[in-house]
């Protein structure tokens, strides 16, 4: 078998470790460009409630899958792997090296080993399920997909209502356990794939958390979620810095305690990202405060 000649490097970890830092970073080192692996930084509405890159860090070098797509449209795993491929193979036409960063781990484990086809869930459905989580919370959602795939729910993020929904509404428009569909074979890529992990010390990270929701609480998160209510069905808008607020505007809570809560369920979701990145072994994990120029090192020696 030939040598791969191309090299693509990810970046992975909880959010607010420093993923977008790091990226930058390598990508202007290697004067390539990046690829975010973030489901939700792909929609073009949400800016200041997903920690986009600011329009200073895009300028510095070619982002994708940023901004790519709308919040109406129908984003999956198969759609962000499929978008990847080809930007890869746009870029290795004139660069052996691609930056892929992000912390949504399905994505990244769907671009790493393939994932079979999953057909395309019912809209009506889609948008029923969202307004049903909406409405009657996480607790109704555990129910239903602990109910209609009691073999999902043995093995799923039970605490992950993305997950959940995703899982619900393949049943309902299937009649098939997501499972059903799960890739049964690691896809072989034709190039190679470094893996590079963010550590940060687990108060770090909650400081770091705080302090970006404060950060993004100046910049107007506030303003935008209100501009996005009327969109609060949708599944993009089940986010974590957005669903806490209409929470707020529909008077069920205060605008302190949604703040709070944001911090909570931002830290909650770091969590799971951790425990999800930390299952892949072949992951190199790097202190955050380090992680360049101990990259770097191991990049010399692998490619």
């Amino acid at each position: 078998m030939a040598p791969k000649k191309n090299t693509v490097i990810i970046i992975a970890g909880a959010t607010a470790s420093g993923k977008t830092s790091l990226a930058i970073q390598l990508a202007q080192h290697f004067n390539t460009e990046i690829i975010s692996a973030d489901s939700r930084q792909c929609f073009k509405e949400l800016n200041i409630g997903v920690a986009k890159p600011s329009p200073e860090e895009l300028q510095l070098v070619p982002h994708h899958f940023i901004s790519s797509h709308s919040i109406t449209d129908d984003v999956t795993a198969q759609i962000f792997v499929q978008y990847a491929l080809e930007k890869c193979n746009q870029v290795f036409q004139h660069n052996p090296i691609v930056i892929m960063a992000g912390g949504t781990g399905l994505y990244i484990k769907a671009f790493c080993e393939g994932l079979d086809p999953i057909p395309n869930a019912d809209k009506d459905i889609r948008a029923f399920i969202a307004l049903q989580y909406q409405t009657n919370g996480l607790a109704w959602l555990q129910n239903e997909v602990s109910t209609k795939d009691p073999l999902f729910w043995q093995q799923c993020e039970q605490q992950n209502p993305q997950r959940l929904m995703r899982a619900l509404e393949i049943k309902l428009s299937t009649g098939n356990s997501i499972i059903h569909y799960r890739n049964r074979q690691i896809a072989e890529r034709p190039f190679n794939i470094i893996k590079l992990g963010l550590s940060v010390e687990k108060t770090l990270l909650h400081s770091n958390i705080n302090q970006r929701v404060d950060s993004m609480m100046s910049a107007g998160l506030l303003k935008e979620a209100a501009n996005l209510r009327s969109y609060a069905y949708l599944n993009a808008l089940q986010t974590v810095g957005y669903k806490e607020f209409f929470a707020y505007f529909d008077g069920i809570t205060t605008l302190n305690l949604a703040i709070e809560a944001i911090k909570i369920n931002t830290r909650h979701y770091a969590k799971r990202q951790i425990t999800w990145f930390k299952k892949d072994t072949s992951i190199n994990w790097f202190d955050s405060k380090f992680a360049f120029e101990s990259s770097l090192k191991l990049l010399q020696k692998r490619m």
